[in-house]
């Protein structure tokens, strides 16, 4: 039986795109979901086998929905990771005349892609109203569906192969050096392509008055010359003041650094829980 694979839908998101990659050259059925939350309960109820949520985004940052549900929810390990450069584009519904940046009163899309685009917005589409979808893809849908309206959706460069739409400006995204990172989530093994850069991530949660505690768990690392690429809190939801620390390790689970690194940490009377061990992937274009 083919096995199914989760994304953030409707077809034309940037999370469809990644999942594309990720998977590439395997026989996956792609399933979307209406959000990132649909997405990772899909996996974790098995009503799918594998998903793809991001995770990160250059401009803005972590995901939160993403990471806590992660953390807090399910017990899902991570399988792969894709870095996808994200270029967003203006959308307006293909009509007899193009429709003038002056004349559009609403722009539709997701949070983050409104955030890309600030600066855009506020010079070229100062009049626009803002409202906010699931998804760039849902957005490029909505306006698709209400040609007779002054809108525009803020999508990818797919939408307009997938709906009746054109390109009102191309690249409006405020900084040209935009990524996001895309996590490949499930409960068994894929047999992904070798990568030159693996990672490890992994879940830490300090003991109550401790102080310094944080120094010496990353001390754990430093001495075996272990690098991190990212740390990050987030909180237990157990009080105010109290975090987890989600800690991205620059290499694969081993048999002696990493477990050593580890059983420091736990003897300083921390928790550490592993959220995975995958192979980390740069998109390229084909």
């Amino acid at each position: 039986m083919e096995k199914k694979l989760a994304f953030l839908g409707p077809h034309g998101t940037f999370s469809e795109e990644a999942a594309m990659a990720l998977t590439a050259g395997l026989r996956l059925q792609r399933l979307p979901y209406p959000s990132i939350i649909d997405v990772i309960a899909a996996v974790d109820k098995d009503e799918v086998d594998y998903g793809v949520v991001p995770i990160e985004n250059t401009i803005e940052g972590t995901v939160n929905t993403a990471l806590d549900w992660l953390i807090h929810e399910v017990d899902l390990p991570i399988l792969g990771e894709l870095a996808l450069p994200i270029s967003q584009h203006l959308l307006v519904a293909r009509r007899g005349e193009q429709l003038e940046l002056a004349a559009i009163e609403r722009i539709l899309s997701h949070p983050h892609a409104i955030a890309q685009c600030h600066n855009f917005i506020r010079e070229h589409l100062p009049q626009a109203a803002i409202e906010y979808t699931n998804s760039t893809a849902k957005a490029a849908q909505i306006v698709s569906e209400h040609p007779e309206e002054p809108w525009a959706a803020i999508g990818t460069r797919l939408n307009p192969e997938i709906y009746p739409l054109s390109f009102a400006w191309q690249e409006i995204q405020d900084y040209s050096n935009n990524y996001t990172r895309f996590l490949l989530i499930g409960k068994e093994r894929l047999d992904l392509p070798s990568s030159s850069r693996e990672k490890t991530t992994i879940l830490v949660t300090m003991p109550e008055d401790f102080p310094g505690a944080l120094y010496q768990v990353l001390a754990a690392f430093a001495w075996r010359k272990i690098n991190l690429s990212k740390i990050e809190s987030r909180p237990t939801k157990k009080g105010l003041g109290s975090y987890y620390f989600v800690i991205d390790i620059e290499q694969k689970m081993d048999d002696v650094l990493l477990p050593g690194a580890f059983a420091e940490i736990e003897a300083l009377g921390c928790q550490v829980r592993q959220l995975g061990t995958y192979p980390f992937y740069m998109y390229k274009a084909t």
